[in-house]
């Protein structure tokens, strides 16, 4: 019995653990300490937590709606789904990391917010895992993992942008910067899910599209942003 948990569990948290260690790797000036990462990963499946409470709200609130379309539905769940998670992940992210001593380089808010997205991802991926089986792993392994990962690049990049405005005191522009970032990754992913959730073809076909692209421009983006990375 432990060795299925133990395999179980590799299957879904692995994943997770590779991208985390990608995103480490190409902290190249000053790694973050060890206690901070572990901390932004909790942060991760606490934000999981709040998020299953914002999209029970919210689904709730779309069935009195009365949606007579079934596409509008979908597309309306996948909306707040991506709303749903990505604030609840920036929640966790600004109060674990906006004042704290180690956010001193830019790259460091694509670090803390990937570190609390794969948090979340690798909690998602156990309850996933154990409730439909290892046959599940594979292809969230290859998809849902990675498009977390993602959402984190776009708005950890703005988060470490807006640190630095908010340090020379354009507090207004950060804090739209922020709101940007956040609603930027909420629409990566709710186009995501959106495709994925309406299952048509040429829904699915515009869904592999997009995650090729989104794949390769987060690759780039990850590499620009460290080799640029500059001190706040």
């Amino acid at each position: 019995m432990s060795v299925i948990l133990a395999v179980y569990i590799g299957a879904a948290v692995l994943p997770a653990l590779f991208l985390m260690r990608y995103i480490y790797v190409n902290d190249t000036i000053e790694k973050e300490s060890p206690g901070l990462l572990l901390r932004l990963v909790l942060s991760g499946v606490y934000a999981a937590f709040l998020a299953i409470l914002l999209e029970t709200i919210g689904t709730g609130l779309l069935d009195a709606a009365g949606f007579a379309d079934e596409t509008a539905y979908t597309i309306a769940t996948a909306v707040m789904v991506g709303l749903s998670e990505e604030i609840s992940k920036f929640i966790f992210l600004y109060f674990r990391t906006w004042r704290s001593p180690e956010f001193n380089f830019r790259y460091d808010g694509i670090v803390y917010a990937v570190f609390v997205s794969l948090g979340f991802a690798a909690y998602e991926n156990i309850r996933y895992v154990f409730y439909y089986g290892l046959t599940v792993a594979p292809s969230r392994a290859l998809l849902a993992v990675p498009a977390h990962m993602a959402f984190g690049v776009f708005m950890g990049s703005a988060y470490g942008r807006a640190k630095i405005l908010d340090i020379y005191g354009k507090e207004g522009k950060s804090k739209l910067l922020n709101i940007g970032g956040v609603l930027c990754a909420a629409a990566l992913h709710s186009f995501y899910d959106a495709c994925a959730m309406l299952g048509s073809q040429p829904a699915m076909i515009l869904f592999i599209a997009f995650v090729i692209i989104m794949y390769i421009v987060v690759i780039r983006k990850v590499r620009n942003e460290s080799r640029s990375d500059s001190e706040i």
